[in-house]
Order: structure tokens, then sequence, then C-alpha cells
């Protein structure tokens, strides 16, 4: 549990910029796909819209859709208006959602893994190993599923008319306690659970199959050092 709690708080270097631009990007679609979603109109407001929108046609204006943007662009953007703490925006909320995460999958997994071997002295079966990833991965993802709720609305920084803005990671509970009810922090929970199984259970098969090993062994890097 120990070590897993090390590795949870050595891989948010790199998940908290990456979590930060990936929800950016969901964000940037949904945004767009609101801002062309068609709106119910009295007949009144519609005739009006539509002398508006044929003195624009007959002026020459055009309106054009919103742009598609890309995560190099977003992290530009981040960097130059807020720095490098633009991209970590969110840090100590990814922090609570991975340290329990690896702190529930490494030991769940290892338990697991080890009911599959047929002898103390053998390894297990490649898909027991794969089962077992699977298994502990959707439980460990499951359980700190609330703070991925968290983590969320706080990296989201293109927020909708209708949608609520939070200062850190108190008020962002306590908000969604109060406005939506506890259910709220299991939305996406069985999707979640789904993205991280197999990704988990693929990655603990490369592992004890040794391919990561085989490929380091024959790799040019080790043939020139041999």
């Amino acid at each position: 549990m120990l070590a897993g709690c090390g590795a949870g708080m050595c891989q948010v270097i790199v998940t908290t910029p990456m979590e930060m631009l990936k929800i950016q990007l969901q964000d940037a679609g949904r945004l767009a796909a609101q801002q062309q979603k068609p709106v119910m109109m009295s007949p009144t407001k519609l005739v009006a819209t539509n002398t508006m929108l044929s003195r624009s046609y007959n002026s020459g204006t055009v309106v054009t859709p919103p742009r598609a943007v890309s995560a190099t662009q977003i992290a530009k953007e981040l960097l130059h208006t807020q720095g490098i703490q633009g991209l970590y925006k969110g840090l100590g909320a990814t922090l609570m959602r991975d340290v329990p995460f690896s702190v529930i999958y490494f030991p769940l997994f290892a338990n697991l893994n080890r009911l599959g071997k047929p002898s103390p002295e053998e390894s297990s079966p490649f898909y027991w190993a794969f089962l077992s990833g699977c298994a502990a991965g959707s439980t460990a993802a499951v359980a700190v599923n609330p703070c991925d709720v968290v983590k969320t609305r706080l990296q989201s920084l293109n927020k909708g008319s209708s949608e609520e803005s939070y200062k850190g990671v108190v008020d962002c509970i306590s908000k969604i306690m109060q406005k939506e009810g506890p259910s709220a922090f299991l939305k996406g929970a069985g999707c979640r659970a789904l993205v991280i199984a197999p990704l988990f259970g693929i990655a603990q098969v490369m592992y004890f199959v040794g391919v990561g090993e085989y490929i380091l062994d024959n790799s040019p890097l080790s043939l020139l050092s041999a």
C-alpha cells in the first residue's frame, strides 16, 4: 500500500497536465455542440431572427462555425496566460484521486493474482493476470470516482451559461452535495470502470509475460552495450 501511495504521488507529475488538456478538449467539443444546437423560438422572435439573418447575408456577414482546437494550442495558451501552474490546476484533486487508486489497486491485484498461482514457486497464467488486473482496476476506479468527479469539475475552465464555478476542492464538494446530491459523485463510474479494467488488465499481462524486458533486452541500445 505504501509502494502504491508512492507510485500515485509520482505519476501526477505527468497525469495532471494530460488530464487538464483532455478535459479542455472535451469541453471545447461540448460547448461547440451547445452553440450549434437549435433553439425553439416564438413566431414573432423567429420573424425578427430571419429578418436579421437576411440583413446579415445581404451585407456579406458570414457566421462561421467554431474552429477546432488541438491539445498543442490549448497547452500554448495555458502556458502563455497562466504559466506552468496553468497546466497543473487541480493538482490537489488529482493527488486525491491517484494516490487512493494506487493504494487500492496494487495490493488488490497482488492478492487476486496470487490466487491463480499453481504453486508458490510458479507464476499465475497470463489470462489470470489479465482478469486480476481488470478486477482490481475496475474496483479501484469505482472507489475513487467521487475524487475524479471533483477533479474534472475543478479542471474544467470553459463553463456553460448554466454551469457552476468552484473555488477549490471543499467548495466543489459542498456545492455538488447541496445542488446535485450524493449520487452525483458516482456519475460516470460505470464508463470509467469499463475503460480502466482492460487498460490495467493488458498492462499487467504485458508486464508478467515479460514483453517489456524482451523489448529492452533486444533493443539497439542493449545490443550496442553488450
